[in-house]
């Protein structure tokens, strides 16, 4: 909530009083919680059981994190990385769907795989052979606010914890200085802060969500009226508060997130304005994900370089978000600049993480919430239609098998027809590569347990090496 000065509680001899100061930390710290206090809490009560430390995994992980770059809006499928000349020689034939529309873009075989991917990414191209295609994928809704939730929920009908989440519960945190989920520049509509939520999960595994402009750190992350030392101090005294409500009240989550909670902003102030400055990263690095070379690329670029500063860092899961895939007209224009302000720092990030040997335990997954017709959208031929039957999307690295193309979308296509991936069994295989049965992950809410998957998801095992 948004506070005017005149609003905000007085002082005494220049600091903060404990009602003001509850009240001000309350409003603050609390809405930044994810990760948190280590042994500190353990070791003053007994009963005290950190959510967030670090737990084993069903089996041994081929990845350690994720970094999903979700491109809304629905990238056409067709003139990305499903190449169709059936469709290329069937322009203008008319369908029961409407006139076909040959993509404008030119496909290449690429690598050693010779993977076809268009050329609107000539940068991303050259590490076809660490891509898998997926061109099987399907979905269940075609509206963009519901498979956007189902993307990052597994669910539309109800509000359910996300996928970093999920993962977060599954597997706690490496780091006790940063979030454990982060959520870069995301999307402020169909669905909000659904995408990064814990729903019914404890609240301190919901994802922290950052601006998209590197260097400038987390909005209110200081507290500029007091000193470190009279922060912590004051600090010191509502946590012993806390706990002698613990202590009183028994297992209580949301008490536990906002002790978690707390601790966690007090060192963030320390840690994140380091892994968020990107000052010292050399120039080379800088130009190979875009950075400063126009401003077609540099704020994409800026969020991917985050993603792998952050990912280094011990962040489980970390998604980079990129608008307006939604191409219902001038689709050669649009396309054309998504890929230009994308192409680069992707292909960027690949190659930082692979020089880094990040890539082997990292999963990389890109795509959207559904794809598009290989039907035009109107008589101009100048955009397609949301089509959630068939779509693509690729993964990279951690265990993923690279320089292949998995499933198939029919000769125009339309609709997935072999290989075929719900959004669940995306999911299912990607718990699975961090050592998660989707099946196992449960959580006892309402009287059932749930999970990400529900009563669905398969493990694509024929992609994973």
């Amino acid at each position: 909530m948004n506070r005017t000065p005149e609003s905000l509680p007085p002082k005494i001899n220049g600091l903060l009083s404990r009602r003001s100061l509850l009240q001000t930390a309350s409003c603050g710290f609390g809405y930044m919680a994810l990760m948190g206090m280590c042994g500190e809490a353990a070791a003053r009560d007994d009963t005290y059981k950190n959510p967030l430390a670090v737990r084993p995994s069903h089996f041994n992980p081929s990845a350690k994190r994720v970094i999903f770059l979700f491109m809304q809006g629905g990238p056409p499928q067709v003139d990305t990385f499903d190449y169709k000349p059936q469709l290329q020689k069937s322009h203008g034939k008319k369908t029961g769907k409407g006139s076909l529309m040959a993509s404008p873009f030119k496909f290449k075989p690429s690598g050693r795989s010779k993977l076809p991917i268009s050329e609107v990414f000539p940068n991303l191209s050259k590490h076809a052979d660490d891509l898998c295609l997926l061109n099987g994928m399907h979905t269940t809704n075609p509206a963009h606010p519901q498979a956007t939730i189902l993307a990052h929920t597994g669910s539309i009908n109800f509000v359910r914890p996300s996928v970093g989440s999920w993962v977060l519960y599954g597997l706690g945190t490496e780091n006790n200085d940063l979030p454990g989920f982060i959520t870069i520049n995301p999307p402020n509509r169909l669905g909000g802060a659904q995408n990064y939520g814990s729903a019914f999960l404890p609240a301190c595994f919901q994802g922290t969500p950052i601006g998209g402009q590197s260097g400038s750190s987390l909005p209110n992350i200081y507290n500029r009226e007091l000193t470190s030392g009279q922060q912590r101090k004051q600090l010191d005294l509502i946590q012993k508060m806390n706990r002698e409500l613990r202590e009183r009240s028994g297992v209580n989550d949301e008490l536990d997130g906002v002790i978690e909670s707390f601790e966690l902003a007090f060192r963030m102030q320390g840690k994140v304005p380091e892994v968020m400055d990107i000052k010292n990263e050399s120039q080379k690095t800088l130009a190979n994900y875009g950075i400063g070379r126009g401003k077609a690329s540099d704020a994409f670029g800026k969020q991917c370089l985050m993603a792998r500063r952050f990912a280094e860092n011990g962040v489980r899961y970390i998604e980079v978000h990129h608008g307006g895939w939604d191409l219902h007209n001038g689709l050669k224009a649009k396309l054309t600049k998504n890929a230009a302000s994308t192409d680069a720092p992707i292909a960027g990030l690949l190659s930082d993480l692979k020089e880094r040997g990040l890539l082997k335990d990292t999963l990389v997954v890109w795509g959207g919430e559904f794809g598009r017709t290989p039907a035009g959208q109107s008589a101009k031929g100048d955009g397609r239609r949301h089509n959630n039957r068939g779509y693509s999307m690729w993964m990279a690295g951690g265990g993923i098998r690279g320089g292949m193309r998995y499933g198939s979308t029919d000769e125009f296509g339309d609709t997935a027809i072999k290989g075929k991936i719900h959004i669940h069994d995306l999911h299912a295989t990607m718990l699975h590569q961090l050592g998660l049965n989707h099946e196992k992950l449960t959580y006892k809410y309402a009287g059932r347990d749930f999970r990400l998957t529900d009563v669905y998801g398969n493990v694509v095992k024929e992609i994973i090496a």
